[in-house]
């Protein structure tokens, strides 16, 4: 049984349904099967554009096991790790960032048994910024469409950014696709997600996001799509944004 949702001291960029409605399911996170079952299958492709984006950005041995040894990373909107524990092993010093103590909880556990030193964190992005805290890579991966107030999310991610950093994200597209497939199909026919995960006015284009990004103070580079095989129960990379995208972008 989920343990009774502890709010976080309140914050701009908190909403509280949000947040409340991930606290509820926080004890599945690492159920592959499970409430967030998409994002297990949504991992590798992710991994695969993130990998990619820091080797080519901060000139990493591709060659190495460890290639992100000794860069500092924040994920804000970590979930239960799923993105932190591979990027810990493949060398980065992670931290990871929710509103959730009950998430939180679920991935520190997890980390530990799995041997992973991560920094797990209940806060929010600008309470780390306002701490003077950067990092060389800082994801949003997911999280733009849940936060009450994007911009000031987004001017907390450019404060965490080092000069030389990068910040990738990924989100849902606004588009009639999106609906169908993000909404309609994934919660209410194929109830991949529980009914209401979404709120298909809270998602962004790729247009918006570029705008409310550049903003900020950051410059986008590469924006990608995040294509669902349906034969293949599996995710690529496709230039196709119509519904998933994932970015890289680095301060101006």
């Amino acid at each position: 049984m989920t343990a009774p949702y502890k709010p976080l001291s309140k914050s701009a960029t908190i909403d509280a349904d949000e947040a409340y409605r991930f606290a509820q399911t926080a004890e599945h996170w690492w159920d592959a099967n499970g409430p967030f079952r998409p994002l297990h299958k949504l991992n590798p492709a992710r991994l695969d554009f993130i990998r990619t984006a820091i080797m080519r950005h901060k000139k990493t041995d591709g060659a190495s096991l460890r290639p992100f040894k000794d860069l500092n990373m924040v994920d804000l909107g970590c979930g239960g790790g799923l993105i932190c524990e591979p990027l810990s092993r493949l060398g980065g010093n992670l931290t990871g960032l929710d509103v959730s103590d009950e998430t939180v909880s679920i991935a520190r556990e997890h980390a530990k048994a799995m041997g992973l030193p991560i920094q797990y964190r209940q806060a929010t992005a600008e309470q780390l910024a306002e701490e003077g805290n950067q990092f060389d890579v800082v994801l949003a991966l997911e999280v733009i469409e849940h936060v009450a107030d994007p911009a000031l999310f987004l001017a907390a991610a450019r404060r965490l950014v080092k000069d030389d950093g990068l910040l990738i994200f990924s989100t849902l597209n606004r588009t009639a696709k999106s609906f169908a497939l993000g909404i309609m199909a994934a919660e209410y026919v194929l109830g991949w997600v529980p009914r209401g995960t979404h709120d298909w006015k809270k998602f962004v284009t790729p247009i918006e996001f570029t705008q409310a990004l550049e903003s900020a103070g950051f410059h986008v580079g590469k924006i990608s799509g995040l294509s669902y095989d349906v034969l293949g129960d599996c995710w690529h990379s496709s230039h196709d944004t119509s519904v998933n995208y994932i970015g890289a972008a680095t301060p101006v």
